[in-house]
């Protein structure tokens, strides 16, 4: 499994230029006027992991397979576009697929960059944005409201379903996102996860600023923290402009930028570290002469499960899971030395597997 993030924001907010910094991809054109994206732009992006390259660094692998973060970014939405208004409406698909959006928010003034309303009003953003969502989510929501009556008077089975369908589209009118609702039952359970409604999934607010604005928040930036705190959301704070400039530069060179900026890591390991947090995901690691790899699973999976990413043989032939931790590994600098002094330990079906693990997987089938 690998973490998927959607991006959306309005158009002229950065959320193209975001996502050719972060990708590094450079597919997606970034022009100064609503609508340049007008396909869904997907890329594969390695996960930035120090721990990874340590191991690396002592084991000597033939290759080395970090983990990866899927990012889509649609065009930008407008008002009116459950509607049909703009060409973001057409690609609302692509973000169902996804684990967790990325809401990118403009936070700051630029003459030559104009703004879709005419001023930067971040609330006012969010707000057209969140309402398209909840819009989307309803009329894909009345699509499916014949077939489920029909489907609850052929039998009595299937109106739990459709009551849930009914309660769930009530709370979209009213302006709800469906992550708002109550506990749900599991009829209710059953449709979100067959639906996969827009705005059930864990939101990132990204506040796009200047550079300057980087270490101290502005108003606008302010602004976009109070309201995802005030919705138990997570917030990052990244500069677009930044960003690309980071493109070019070597490891070493883009630490002594970010440093320059008083910032310690790049809008990519923000993004990506608050992913893994708001989604509860961690990696473990696999370390070998043919590779080093980085695996995503859920926090709390045991060893079976965990070992499934790698094949859904290991976990049905599960026998045991050689595990070190990573620190262990490399203060003494190999497996073999961690064997010889009792840091290697033998672990069983009910382990739950920690971040930065180093597993070795026996099993049998």
């Amino acid at each position: 499994m690998s973490l998927s993030i959607g991006i959306v924001g309005l158009p002229n907010v950065g959320k193209s230029t975001l996502f050719n910094a972060l990708t590094r991809a450079q597919n997606a054109q970034a022009a100064n006027y609503p609508f340049c994206t007008i396909e869904p732009n997907k890329a594969i992006v390695p996960v930035p992991d120090e721990r990874l390259e340590h191991l690396a660094r002592l084991v000597k692998p033939a290759k080395v397979v970090p983990a990866t973060v899927d990012f889509t970014d649609i065009a930008g939405l407008v008002k009116g576009a459950s509607l049909g208004e703009g060409l973001g409406n057409k690609f609302l698909a692509n973000i169902r697929e996804t684990q967790a959006i990325l809401h990118v928010v403009r936070c700051f003034a630029d003459d030559d960059v104009v703004h879709v309303h005419g001023a930067i009003d971040p609330l006012h953003d969010i707000a057209v944005i969140e309402t398209e969502l909840i819009l989307a989510d309803a009329q894909a929501l009345e699509n499916r409201m014949d077939r489920l009556r029909k489907q609850a008077k052929a039998g009595k089975e299937h109106q739990a379903r459709l009551e849930a369908a009914e309660r769930l589209l009530a709370h979209l009118m009213d302006g709800h996102p469906a992550s708002s609702l109550a506990e749900p039952d599991p009829a209710m359970a059953e449709l979100l996860t067959d639906m996969r409604p827009i705005t059930a999934k864990p939101v990132i607010y990204c506040a796009n600023v200047a550079e300057d604005s980087l270490t101290q928040d502005s108003p606008q930036a302010k602004a976009v923290r109070d309201y995802a705190e005030a919705r138990q959301a997570m917030m990052v704070k990244v500069s677009a402009k930044m960003e690309e400039e980071l493109g070019g530069l070597t490891d070493e060179e883009q630490r002594e930028f970010l440093a320059s900026y008083g910032v310690k890591d790049s809008g990519l390991t923000q993004v990506i570290r608050t992913g893994y947090e708001v989604l509860g995901l961690l990696s473990y690691f696999t370390a070998g002469p043919k590779e080093v790899k980085a695996w995503t699973i859920e926090q709390g999976w045991k060893a079976p499960k965990a070992a499934s990413v790698i094949h859904t043989d290991f976990e049905r032939g599960f026998i045991r899971a050689e595990v070190i931790a990573y620190q262990d590994y490399v203060s003494h600098g190999s497996e073999a030395a961690c064997r010889s002094v009792g840091l290697l330990r033998q672990e069983g079906k009910d382990y739950v597997v920690r971040d930065g693990d180093v597993v070795h997987f026996l099993f049998n089938v």
